[in-house]
């Protein structure tokens, strides 16, 4: 379970696509071959059939399109505030892959924040590695590691507490192990409303980008909060503090859905409905 709180900590997620440069580089393919039939070779190469003709591509042949991540901070009081910090932060924001990362692993090394994710181990914080890597990304202060466990965040060891895999704590890896979806509508969190995982290749392909950053934010929330009630669970937030961290984020969302996110007004409003079951 639980150890412990940070004075810092971020719920994130990443969204990514297949890439077709790399898949020009992995297989051999030439330069001017049309990226509709690049993807076409990745996704052969990675086990298409009829019944399922977009696999799921190693992380390294795929491209990082967008980060999110709710961010806690403990105030002197006591309480919590958070933000939604998303990498880019609108759609026609275009920066690179590279800048994305570099700004996304940066700013984890400068804060050192107890991460929190789900699936993260396995697939979250591996592809930004793996595509910092791809990119010459140098982030020297999120790589740092503490000669002892005790003595700083570590992010590199498998069950560290500064890297909380909320997939790993609550199931046991077998059939009864439930997708973020689930445990979150079980727990009347929003979960997964109009678009999946599964959707975020086809959107990019036909230009969607909007509608990945907002499926990248709601993801980052419903995280969070999957992780709130995990807190509370293990007695590291108190009833009082659980109801008014989220009653504060309500007020939040309130206030950015009234502004440049409005997307955040449908993630309010299923929250609405689910909270009878909460």
């Amino acid at each position: 379970m639980l150890k412990f709180v940070a004075q810092e900590l971020w719920a994130f997620d990443a969204e990514w696509v297949p890439d077709p440069e790399t898949g020009r580089r992995v297989y051999g393919l030439p330069p001017d071959m049309p990226e509709e039939e690049v993807l076409a070779k990745m996704w052969e190469a990675g086990g298409a059939t009829e019944e399922d003709p977009f696999p799921y591509l190693k992380t390294a042949l795929c491209r990082v399109v967008s980060v999110s991540a709710v961010i806690r901070r403990k105030q002197k009081d006591g309480s919590a505030q958070v933000l939604l910090h998303s990498v880019p932060s609108h759609a026609e924001e275009r920066i690179s892959e590279k800048e994305l990362l570099s700004r996304f692993l940066n700013g984890i090394g400068k804060t050192k924040p107890q991460l929190v994710g789900f699936n993260s181990i396995s697939a979250d914080l591996p592809i930004l590695i793996q595509r910092a890597m791809v990119n010459g990304v140098t982030a020297p202060e999120f790589s740092s590691r503490p000669g002892k466990p005790w003595e700083g965040a570590d992010y590199f060891v498998r069950y560290s507490d500064y890297h909380i895999d909320l997939k790993e704590l609550i199931s046991g890896w077998g059939k009864g192990t439930p997708s973020l979806h689930e445990i979150a509508a079980a727990c009347g969190i929003p979960g997964k409303m109009d678009t999946t995982g599964q959707d975020v290749a086809a959107l990019w392909r036909e230009g969607k980008f909007a509608t990945i950053l907002q499926y990248n934010d709601f993801d980052a929330l419903t995280t969070y909060l999957v992780w709130l009630r995990l807190a509370h669970l293990a007695g590291l937030v108190s009833g009082e503090a659980f109801v008014a961290e989220q009653a504060h984020l309500r007020s939040y969302l309130e206030s950015q859905a009234k502004g440049e996110r409005p997307h955040l007004r449908l993630y309010l409003d299923a929250w609405e409905r689910l909270s009878g079951a909460g």
